[in-house]
């Protein structure tokens, strides 16, 4: 495994160094997002899932809408750069909120900036090796990313520990958001064959395959049941975790995703990508089901949460290797945007069904009806997403 990694091309070492830095500044602020909207600004579960709905919706609309654009441009730094720029400059404008609706704006521009640059990553990404190696290449990027989740919590934790006010630690965010402009810079675009040239734009899936359709739809079902990890992270603060200890909580679960996403996700370019997501989704929902027990304890919640590392580090990267691998040449810009479109614009409704379920019937509630739909998912996609299609006669 180790030569195949050194011997990626630099194009996907920089990918995954600018995504380190930049979610050293965004994972910095994620944990701090519930504590902040409810000491700060005084609003509940309902209020954070509007606010994470609306803001991850956004995104996945605006990712459909450049990976598109990719595939008849043929151009994805420009739009690499502008998404970061705008994410970078938009989170320290937090600390200036006066009231959650400012927040759901400045989230807005934030997620924003994630949808103009996701899919035209992601296909850079995919162009820059070959077929046997996508799995490693995505497994590496979001391991690389999950690296600067475990630095951005800790350095959160180390300003609360020296009292430094939550709103102050917002500004501290500008510095990596300046740093990883100036790394998405440098990128370089692959050799492309100017042929292949989509004739004029579509934003239908004509012309990808019907196991791909498939794969959405159930990508799709299961995003239903993928609600804000910042309930997770209120979750831990009902059972009794101390503020201080929620950053290092979150930089524990990114911890164990960087350090399992390569080589697990370097494995599904041996054996059935399908297999993997199946099996990762069937321990979701029994997560799910766990965090939703009444009686749960602070070391069970711990275990859990490290289960839920282990989850990410099996999907993040081989479910979109299964992209790459279902998408035809000349659309791969356009697969992923309908990829990130289906697993991100569900998050609207699966975050607010999640937090009116948490703040009108219980946790237990919320956690069940997630992992009730995690279940259905991995069914369909065992039996449904690669049914053999019937002979014409």
């Amino acid at each position: 495994m180790f030569k195949t990694l050194f011997s990626l091309p630099r194009t996907v070492w920089l990918i995954g160094l600018i995504s380190f830095v930049n979610d050293s500044a965004s994972e910095m602020l994620y944990p701090l997002m519930p504590l902040y909207l409810a000491s700060v600004l005084m609003v509940g579960p309902k209020a954070l899932g509007i606010i994470e709905g609306v803001a991850e919706a956004t995104s996945s609309l605006f990712k459909l809408v450049s990976g598109v654009i990719v595939d008849r441009t043929k151009k994805t730094k420009p739009w690499i750069v502008f998404g970061y720029m705008l994410a970078g400059l938009g989170r320290p404008l937090i600390a200036l909120a006066n009231s959650w609706l400012l927040v759901l704006m400045i989230r807005f521009t934030d997620r924003l900036g994630k949808g103009l640059r996701s899919s035209p990553r992601d296909a850079l990404l995919a162009e820059s090796v070959s077929a046997n190696q996508r799995g490693i290449t995505f497994g590496l990027h979001r391991s690389m990313d999950n690296a600067g989740a475990v630095v951005g919590p800790i350095l959160a934790a180390l300003l609360i520990s020296q009292d430094v006010p939550i709103r102050e630690i917002f500004f501290w965010a500008i510095i990596p958001g300046v740093l990883t402009v100036a790394l998405a810079l440098c990128l370089k675009e692959p050799k492309r064959d100017a042929s292949k040239t989509p004739s004029k734009f579509t934003w239908s899936m004509k012309g990808l395959p019907p196991e791909f359709k498939r794969y959405i739809l159930v990508v799709a079902l299961f995003a239903l049941s993928n609600s804000s990890d910042m309930f997770l992270l209120l979750r831990a603060r009902e059972l009794g975790v101390s503020q201080e200890h929620i950053p290092l909580l979150w930089a524990t679960i990114s911890l164990i995703t960087t350090i399992f996403g390569t080589p697990l996700s370097a494995l599904s370019d041996r054996f059935s990508r399908r297999n993997f997501i199946a099996i990762a989704w069937a321990a979701y929902a029994l997560i799910y089901a766990g965090m939703g027990y009444t009686s749960l304890t602070v070391s069970w919640l711990f275990g859990l949460f490290a289960l839920y590392g282990l989850f990410k580090a099996a999907t993040e990267g081989v479910e979109k290797a299964l992209v790459a691998d279902l998408a035809p040449s000349g659309l791969t810009g356009t697969a992923f945007g309908w990829f990130n479109l289906s697993s991100g614009i569900m998050l609207l409704p699966a975050s607010l069904i999640f937090g009116w379920l948490y703040e009108i019937s219980g946790s237990t509630a919320a956690f069940l009806f997630s992992g009730a739909c995690a279940a259905v998912a991995v069914i369909l996609l065992v039996f449904w997403v690669y049914r053999p299609q019937k002979q014409k006669t």
